[in-house]
Order: C-alpha cells, then structure tokens, then sequence
C-alpha cells in the first residue's frame, strides 16, 4: 500500500515527551506535518502552548509533566489518554544527564538518570501499549544516543544508562512484534541542541581550551564535517512513525554524519 507523505499519520495520535524544544520538538512538527494529532510533553508550558499555537492549536494537546517522578507522570498520562483517546505513537525522549567523568558520578546522579530516561520509558509503555495492542497498531520510538554502539568520553553517566535504554526497547520489541507494534532506537550524534552546548561547555572547562577549539574537534570527528540539524533526527522518526515502517523493529538507527565506527 502507498501512502503520501503528508498523510502517512492522518490517522493518527502522537505523544512526544521532550517535545519543547531539540529533537522533541522537531519530531513533533514532523508527525503534525504528516497529520497526526500531536500530544506535546515536557516541563515547560510556556515552551509547549507556544509549539501548539505553531502547530495550529486544534486537535493537538499539551503536557506539562516532569519526569523526575514517574508516579505523577502515570497519573497524568492515564488521565489524558482517557481523554484525548487511542495513541499509537509514542516517542521516548528526555533531556540526557549532565556529562563529566564515570568515576566522579555519586549513585544518586545514577538514579536519576536511570528514573527519567528508562523508568519513564516504561511507565509510558505500560500506559499506552494496551491501546496500540486492540487498535492493531502501535511506534514505540526512543531517542537514545550513539552512545549505545560505542561510548562517549566525558558522558559516564549517559552512557551507562542509555545503554539500558536500548536493551530495554530491544526486549519489548520481542514482546510487542505480533501485535503490529514496533519499538526502535534513533542514535543522534552530534546535534545542534542545547545538550550539544553544554557538552561543549563543559569539554572546554575540564580541559581549558576554547569552546571554538573544542567544537572543531567534534566537527574533525565526523566525515559529514558538520553538525546534524535536529529536522534530520525528526524525519527518520516521522518515517518510523509511518506504517512503511512496520517491518523495522528492534533496531538502533545512528543518523551521525558516519561518525560512530562500529558496525
């Protein structure tokens, strides 16, 4: 069956988490762009009513929900998917933790690292796989990192924990398959975000050189030469999303301008 482009999720409910700005963001005017209703979360409600204006207010619905605490983000969830109704599309996608070195991470920069990026994950799943399970379809995406073919210097912590991620999504895709849902992993590398800002920062203050000489370093890792651009981390998910997509499952995308070496 062939579908346009436009129309491929007309049909179609999205909960995007981190979706206030980056990759969140861009993956939800993706999905809007091929028609679905696009449920926006994040913690910041000024950010989120801002992209639903953008996207044209209508059918769309915000969340302002913060994934520190999955018990609350439960509560919300299974509230407004009662309201808003079936959702078929779930991207996993959360702010990584703050980078520096593996040994001089305390257990609790673990814990809540492994509570807002895998535990949330799985309270999400819990929530809205009944109702992708009896609609026959379901896209279970997960914004994840390059990390987890071959790890970052300096992101002890994200490292660890979005490794768990990826294992996790791996065995739900097992479980879930003979329902007509997926569960995938999108890899961005180096991405021009407010994370990558960061990385950046903190490289030049734990080694004393410059930002500009830190980013340039970055860039000669890369055979694309440059940074991604979050559209290009939105439209691999916008085609996950898609029912072209319904054979791709269990996988880890990179989309890093070749820099990962592993295969």
């Amino acid at each position: 069956m062939i579908y346009e482009d436009g129309h491929a999720l007309e049909t179609k409910a999205a909960l995007v988490c981190g979706a206030s700005r980056g990759i969140g963001r861009a993956c939800a005017r993706e999905f809007a762009r091929q028609g679905a209703r696009v449920i926006l979360v994040a913690r910041n409600e000024k950010n989120l009513r801002a992209l639903r204006e953008e996207l044209g207010g209508g059918e769309h619905r915000i969340l302002a929900a913060d994934f520190n605490d999955p018990g609350a983000l439960r509560g919300a969830v299974e509230q407004l998917a009662e309201e808003a109704g079936p959702i078929q599309i779930l991207l996993n996608n959360t702010g990584g933790p703050p980078s520096g070195a593996l040994l001089a991470a305390a257990p609790e920069n673990f814990l809540a690292a492994f509570t807002s990026q895998l535990l949330c994950c799985q309270v999400l799943s819990q929530i809205l796989v009944p109702g992708m399970k009896r609609a026959g379809y379901g896209r279970i995406i997960n914004i994840v990192s390059t990390s987890v073919k071959q790890p970052i210097r300096g992101l002890g912590v994200s490292n660890t924990v979005r490794a768990a991620v990826a294992s996790w999504a791996k065995t739900l895709s097992v479980e879930v398959a003979r329902f007509g849902i997926t569960v995938n992993n999108i890899l961005p590398g180096a991405t021009r975000t407010d994370r990558l800002a960061e990385i950046i920062r903190e490289r030049a203050r734990a080694s004393g050189r410059t930002e500009r000489d830190v980013e340039a370093e970055m860039l000669r890792e890369i055979p694309a030469g440059r940074f991604a651009d979050p559209d290009e981390i939105a439209a691999v998910a916008g085609f996950l999303a898609g029912p072209r997509a319904g054979y791709l499952n269990g996988t880890s995308i990179p989309v890093d301008g070749g820099r990962t070496l592993a295969l």
